[in-house]
Order: structure tokens, then sequence, then C-alpha cells
């Protein structure tokens, strides 16, 4: 394989919704450039870009595949991400490693939700367009209507390149418009037949080529005045002018036909050769721009080989035969193979390993990679996802991911007890390849909690740890990390005898409770005087406190935001001791919590919900029924972001309850605030469940 120039280079992100054909579509490509000998299928598990069991089991794809192939004069680097709105921080993570992006339309299924979603990101990452509209041999499509639909939802405009010859199972071709030509799809062949724009439609055909001719003109003056002196431009002239209008997002140029039956691929591949941006093109609408690690300025780079070296990882792989690949986009320099790397993300120095130039599953070893370039690197230990690579005598780190946090969280717990470290470190790995998941331990709970963006992706994990690590887990909902507090002041004794054959034991101490502001935490007073308790036992009094606040009265949860003051006690010269000074302390607390009226917290979450106007109304009403309080409505484009408080026991099961009411189109995000009193009617059920839950125990 030849070692790629830089602006030969096209780096294209293929993105859609589930079910649109996308990887059907990155396969009709690889076939059309001769690169694998037949088309393989999602329904058969047999694509490139879909080789994960879970793929292929479940028929989509749930992380990014990447395609390094040769058409004609240019060298591309697919990147086949997934459509599922589980997958959506897959899908944006590939497109901060290239220059364009192919959007798959299906024919028979239109604009969906994720579409408008992945669409969003393009337009904050000033990404160059091409519309692929697909599935066009299937029953009841047409290439108008949903195109149409797609232009209203996006606010595109869409410069048709390509009209389709025939209609549903009688597709049999494309019009290439630039061209003047008909393509028809060879039967058992990736060569297609050239020919003439069928009689019946060359009316159609030269319509349509006019506006494009015009779209084309409109980019350049003298395209322009050409345009208008003549009435037509030639081949190249109108590929220039598209290419201009593309680059600058003026609009979108449309192809058409079908993966499945492979039509339309070969103009399509010209198609994204010819606009889609090079490298160095892509530079100028989004410079490499990041910033010294040292002092914090501004750092840019150019796109060429003599640069200092850096690139940015969007992907790691920890692959059972490969070990730890990490995907990065080079930006800068020349990397060789077993090269040292510096990763000043983490400050650290990295063993560079073998370069391989990457098609789905299988890996071409090269000897360098050069600016411009994608390549998975091996052995690097401690760079993630989102992480600079760069020279250490030049250093730059470029901006990282922006991913949004999860929203469904379980708490598990392995099916077999000897396997508890086996599914820690197995999530963990899970994490490294996955930035959109969460893996932590709740302190307070004492639970294992996986977070992810959705069901499936939360199932599709589960299904990774059990083939990669061989274990199997239990996922319940996850316990609210209730606590404890008191309402007023309060004082008791805690007074602990115990005689026995040779030393007894005594502690006898005074403690008064006193309510702090929310959030305060604990705090402990000694008021000691005369020696009324001998200093030395003093932190055995607190240690004793500090124990029994783990487990509140109400319902064992911790108890919180309180002074706890001792002033008064006695003690034994014989039979006092830090044990029977730290029990006596417990108990005293006990007495004092039952005095100051406890009451029960629940910790409350800051949410901001994104969702269209027409279901704002149905938005706000839901959070209400959770308990919630609106702090407001802010617009968003054609969006309202609507920001409240909600106690997290209303959340933990809100995005599906979300989707149901936005259709899909909503998003939300949460974080702690604060932690507020439970009302009256949800403590008792509270306390209700958790006597029940120590009686079943007991028996």
């Amino acid at each position: 394989m030849k070692e790629p120039r830089a602006d030969t280079i096209r780096n294209i992100a293929v993105v859609s919704y589930t079910g649109a054909g996308k990887t059907s579509l990155v396969e009709a490509l690889l076939y059309t450039a001769g690169v694998i000998p037949a088309m393989g299928s999602v329904a058969s598990g047999t694509t490139v870009s879909d080789f994960e069991p879970e793929e292929i089991h479940r028929k989509i794809s749930v992380s990014s595949g990447v395609a390094h192939f040769d058409w004609k004069d240019a060298t591309f680097n697919l990147i086949d991400a997934p459509g599922a709105l589980s997958f959506l921080g897959e899908a944006r993570t590939a497109l901060r490693a290239v220059d364009g992006v192919l959007i798959v339309l299906g024919a028979s299924s239109g604009v969906r939700t994720e579409l408008e979603k992945i669409w969003d990101t393009i337009g904050e990452l000033n990404l160059p367009c091409v519309l692929f509209v697909n599935e066009l041999d299937k029953e009841r499509t047409a290439l108008e209507p949903v195109l149409q639909e797609c232009e209203q939802a996006l606010k595109m405009k869409g410069v048709r390149i390509a009209l389709p010859i025939g209609a549903e199972s009688q597709l049999e071709g494309i019009i290439d418009l630039v061209g003047g030509h008909a393509f028809r799809s060879a039967k058992d062949s990736p060569k297609v037949q050239q020919g003439a724009i069928p009689a019946e439609l060359a009316g159609t055909a030269a319509e349509a080529r006019k506006k494009l001719v015009e779209c084309a003109a409109e980019t350049d003056d003298q395209l322009l005045e050409k345009y208008l002196a003549e009435g037509d431009l030639a081949a190249g002239e109108i590929v220039q002018g598209l290419r201009a209008g593309t680059l600058n997002r003026a609009f979108v140029p449309v192809l058409c036909g079908s993966a499945t039956k492979n039509v339309g691929s070969a103009v399509l591949l010209d198609a994204l050769a010819a606009y889609l941006p090079s490298p160095g093109e892509g530079a100028i609408r989004r410079p490499l721009t990041g910033l010294n690690p040292s002092s914090n300025e501004p750092v840019t780079r150019q796109p060429n080989p003599t640069e200092p070296f850096s690139a940015f990882v969007f992907k790691t792989i920890i692959d059972p035969f490969m070990g730890r690949l990490t995907y990065a986009r080079i930006f800068s320099g020349t990397l060789e193979a077993d090269a040292p790397l510096f990763n000043p993300n983490r400050k650290v120095k990295e063993k560079g390993g073998h370069l391989f130039y990457i098609l789905g599953k299988k890996y071409t070893q090269v000897g360098a990679v050069s600016a411009g370039d994608i390549a998975a690197i091996g052995k690097l230990r401690d760079t993630q996802t989102g992480d600079t690579l760069c020279d250490e005598r030049a250093p730059i780190v470029y901006p990282g991911l922006q991913l949004a946090r999860p929203v469904m969280s379980f708490a598990l717990e392995p099916k077999s007890k000897a396997d508890v470290e086996k599914v820690s470190l197995g999530l963990h790995k899970l994490v490294e390849e996955d930035p959109t998941l969460e893996f932590v331990r709740n302190q307070e709970t004492k639970e294992m909690i996986l977070s992810g963006m959705g069901q499936l992706h939360v199932d599709v994990t589960f299904e990774k740890l059990r083939r990669k690590y061989g274990v199997e887990v239990n996922i319940h909902t996850p316990k609210v990390p209730y606590k404890e507090t008191i309402r007023k002041a309060a004082q008791a004794q805690g007074k602990y005898k115990k005689q026995t054959g040779g030393h007894g034991q005594y502690g006898d101490c005074w403690l008064q409770l006193d309510p702090l502001p929310r959030g305060k935490g604990f705090e402990f007073d000694n008021k000691i005087v005369g020696g009324a308790i001998p200093r030395n036992f003093i932190p055995a009094v607190e240690k004793g406190v500090v124990e029994a606040m783990h487990e509140g009265i109400l319902a064992g949860y911790p108890v919180v935001d309180l002074r706890v003051t001792v002033f008064d006690g006695s003690y034994h010269t014989v039979d006092s001791s830090e044990m029977s000074f730290k029990i006596a302390a417990s108990m005293g607390f006990k007495k004092a919590m039952e005095q100051a009226h406890p009451v029960l917290l629940e910790p409350i979450m800051s949410v901001e919900v994104t969702a269209p106007d027409d279901v704002v109304g149905a938005v706000i009403g839901d959070l209400n029924s959770r308990r919630g309080r609106i702090l407001g409505v802010i617009a968003k484009g054609s969006a309202q972001v609507i920001k409240a408080l909600v106690p997290l026991a209303e959340m933990l099961k809100y995005a599906p309850s979300l989707n149901s009411i936005t259709g899909g189109r909503g998003n939300y995000a949460m974080e702690f605030s604060t932690y507020e009193e439970v009302p009256r009617e949800q403590a008792t059920r509270v306390i209700e469940e958790h006597k029940a839950a120590k009686q079943a125990v007991a028996q």
C-alpha cells in the first residue's frame, strides 16, 4: 500500500441513524474500490466495519469502525459511526477525527431524531458534508419527498448531482448530472457500465443540471460571469464551483442509489474525493490550535509532514489478539514505528509501538504515518481517548472531548462473589474503550454503579463484560444515598457500665447535639472542664460518635450536618478504657438523636432538559409530577432548555420517560446540587422499606 500524500487523503465520518444503511454503504464502497472480493451483509454478520460479536448479534453498529483504502488518486479513511442514540458519543468522537462527513439518509425511513442531533454536532464543528439518499430500491420510496423532508428538518440546502434510473425494485442505475452520463451497476461485478442518459429522463436531467450549474456558478464571480455569458459551464468548472460551495457549507451535494444493490457507489466515491476537503483544506476551516501545556499559550500546527509531530486520540481498543490499540488522527509531522511519544494530558512519556492502517478488524503494519492520516498505534500504556500525543520537544494539547454525561445508572453485583475483582477490572477496561460510560463504587451505598447513555448502551456493555472477561452480573436500580440529620438541639447521657470477674468497663459522657446548616457536615467540640473525663479518653468519645453516625436511627443512613459537644461525664480510675468511652458515646449519641427531631434528607439534582418547543409544556408537567422545582426556561435554537431542581429518587428512571414524551428528541444532563428534607409521606415510605428489609435479613 502506497504512503498517501496529505492532499490526496479524505478523512470522512459516515453518519446517520440505525437502519439507514451506513454499514452496507461502506461495504459497497469497499467492494467498488476493489478492497473486498464480495459484499458482506449486516443480516449475515459479514461486513467489514461491524465485526464485534455484539454488533453481529444485534445487527447494528455499536462502535466506530475504520476503513482505510485507495480509490483512483485518493486515499480514504472512512469511519462508520454508530447511529443509535445510546452511542451518539461514539459518533461525536469520530467527528473530531475527520475533515468531512457523508450523511446517509434512508429513503424508506426519512429523517429521525438521531440524524438531527448529529447534524447539530456537524454544525458546531463546521464540517462540510455530502448526502447520500439510500434504499431507493425499496417499495414506496422516491428521491424528492425524502430529500425535501431532510432539507426542511435540517434547514440545509441540497444540490442534486445525481438522479435515479428506475424506481423501487426497478432501480438500475443513476445519472451523473455533472458529467452527463448514466451509470448502471454490473451484475456480480464492482464495475459500472457507462452510457447515455435514457431518453425518457433527458428532460428531467436537463432541468436538474441547470439548477446544479446555477448553484456552482454562484460560488465564484468568474464562474458566474461565464455562466451568464454562455449559459453553461464545463464539467471541470462545475466541480470547482460545487467544491467551493461544499467547503463553505453553502449547500450539500446530494447523491442517491442503493447500498445493498451497489447502485451509485462509484459516483459517490468520485464525489467524496472531488467535493470533501483534504486535511490541509480542513485545517483552513478548523485550524489545528491547542495550548502549550507549560505556558497555556495558544499553539497552532500546520498539517504537513515537516511540522513537529502531534496527534489526537479518538478511539481506544483492547483487542484480545493485538492488545491495546490507540486510534489516532495525525494532525502534524510524521510518526515512525516504535518512536517515543509524549502525552501532555497525563505528563507521561510513552514508548511507541507498531503502526497500522485499519480495515475493520484487519490491521496492516506500516513503517510511518504522516500528517493528515489515521492509524492505530500499538501498546501505549497510559493514553486514553481524547488525549493528545506529541513530540516532547514541541508540546501541544488539543481540546479534549466534550461528551454528554451518562443518563441511566444500574447497580450491579457479580453472580459469583469470587468475581468482584474481575468485574471491577473488566469494567474499568471497557470504560477506557468507551468514555461515555462511567463506573464508580458508591462509598455511601457500597454499590458498584455503571452508568451509560441508555438501556441499549448498558446492555451491550454487560454483554462485552461476559464475553471478554467471563463474568456475569445481576443488576438493579441503584439505591438513593439518603442521609439523616436533626432539626433541634438535644442532650443525653451515655453510660456504659459492665462488671466482670476482673477489671470492669466504665464510661460516662454527656453529649449535646446541635443542627448545622445544610452541607456543613460534622463538627466535634470538647467542653470538658475540671477533668470530668480524662483528656486521653476524649478521642475515644469522638470515635464512638463518628461510628454511631454511620447508621442513623430512622432508616440506617449516615447522619450529617450537626455538631456534637461532650460537656460532662465521669470515669473510674481502674475500669475506664477507650473502648468503654467509645461505647458510652455511641449510646449517648443515639439517645440524643431520638430527642432531636431526626429527619431524612435526599439528594437534589440540578437538571437541564433540552426539548423541542412543541413538547416543553409536557416536559415541565412531568418534572413537576416528580417533585421538581422549575428554575427557568431558556431558548436554544429551535429547542428550549428547562432548568430544574429534582430529587434523585425521581430521576432514576427518567430517560425512558423523556424519550416517550419527546419522541426521542429530548436529552438531559444532571449533577448533584444539595441535600434537602424528604417530605413526610415519602420519608415514611423509605423508613418502612428499611424496616421491612431489615426484618427480611433477620429471618
